[in-house]
């Protein structure tokens, strides 16, 4: 799987872009602030209909444009396909696959498999529980349609429950109508719980020989699903909870409070390890992720690398640009001097200045086969 070229028009800073790409590596580099991360950007806009640093679809057109458009030409399996998104500021985007609309955003989910690693991520172990849900989410709706209906299923009827404790509070006759709520509340968080449980155990077969490399064997990491009620004793604790769910109009149990740990040598690296062992692990599951991807769906996802390089130290570096070398990556830098003596071969390179790319060149003469 690789892209082979990309067009946007009034999409952020950019008033027209047509680019093409190497199958291997591409380099954009420039000055803050002129557009770098508005191409990387686009491009998982156009593998998830989202973009990643959760801006609105308003927020991507261009300043004084009503609408914008992404246009990705993408080769899976030596077949080109074609992603239009049409965003528009005051109705829903258009998206189409191939020419053909698509009813639903989620339908575009696992057509592009992006794995995006930005500075924040390298925060993942650190932060609060609700990045790692947003992790184990983004990547299992692009690996499972499945998933990714029982999670929006799931969220609907949470805000449902929500509004309807918090009516409650005034209407008590209402409380008979939980019922309802607890039962779609069950059926689709069980279904996620157990979704999320076997993603972890296979995680866990890949990421601990990552990490021993990583640290020259010197440290052994597994990662636990911290799942606050178990899929078969969720209706339980819902009905245990219920007069505090009540009393805070708020529903307090199920996967929407679920975490994951990562221990290391036996410890608890969120509480109790250092930075770098914290860079370590998260350095760690963005390369088990990409492992992951291709065991799953037989092919290699798209990485999106946003100026994540010079926030690694060279060991660390030097094993990233080592793990990706088979796959197409995209990389923002703001000089060139990050790869100087750098492991990775650079195939295309180009030069971002005001929302224009004012130079590309070519680096090298082969392709990496996809």
């Amino acid at each position: 799987m690789y892209i082979r070229s990309l067009e946007l028009k009034n999409y952020r800073n950019y008033e027209n872009l047509a680019v093409s790409f190497s199958t291997g590596s591409n380099l954009f580099f420039g000055d803050n602030a002129q557009g770098k991360t508005n191409i990387l950007e686009s491009i998982y806009v156009s593998g998830t209909s989202k973009s990643h640093r959760g801006s609105k679809d308003k927020e991507l057109i261009r300043f004084g444009e009503e609408e914008a458009h992404i246009r990705l030409i993408l080769n899976k399996r030596d077949v080109d396909h074609r992603i239009d998104l049409h965003l528009k500021k005051k109705k829903t985007k258009g998206i189409a696959i191939d020419g053909i609309p698509i009813r639903k955003s989620s339908d575009l989910l696992g057509m592009l498999n992006i794995i995006f690693f930005s500075p924040e991520d390298l925060s993942i172990i650190k932060n609060g529980p609700g990045e790692r849900r947003r992790f184990l989410d983004m990547e299992l709706c692009q690996l499972q349609k499945i998933y990714m209906f029982h999670l929006a299923q799931y969220n609907k009827t949470l805000r449902q429950r929500n509004q309807l404790l918090a009516q409650i509070a005034f209407q008590e006759d209402l409380v008979d109508t939980l019922e309802v709520w607890d039962s779609q509340l069950v059926q689709y968080g069980a279904s996620i719980i157990e979704k999320r449980k076997a993603f972890i155990e296979e995680l866990n077969e890949i990421i601990g020989g990552i990490h021993q490399k990583l640290t020259g064997g010197r440290e052994e990491i597994i990662v636990t699903y911290e799942n606050q009620v178990d899929a078969n004793a969720f209706m339980d604790q819902l009905k245990k909870r219920r007069e505090m769910d009540l009393r805070y109009r708020n529903t307090g149990t199920g996967p929407h409070r679920d975490d994951i740990k990562f221990m290391v040598n036996g410890i608890d690296v969120r509480t109790y390890g250092s930075q770098g062992q914290q860079r370590s692990a998260a350095l760690s599951l963005k390369l088990a992720e990409i492992e992951l991807v291709k065991k799953k769906t037989k092919d290699k996802p798209v990485l999106l690398l946003d100026d994540v390089l010079s926030e690694l130290d060279s060991n660390r570096k030097r094993y990233l640009l080592e793990g990706i070398q088979d796959i197409q990556t995209f990389i923002t830098c703001t000089g060139l001097e990050e790869f100087v003596n750098s492991q990775l071969a650079i195939d295309k390179m180009f030069y971002v200045k005001n929302g224009k790319i004012v130079k590309e060149e070519q680096e090298a003469s082969h392709e990496h086969g996809k």
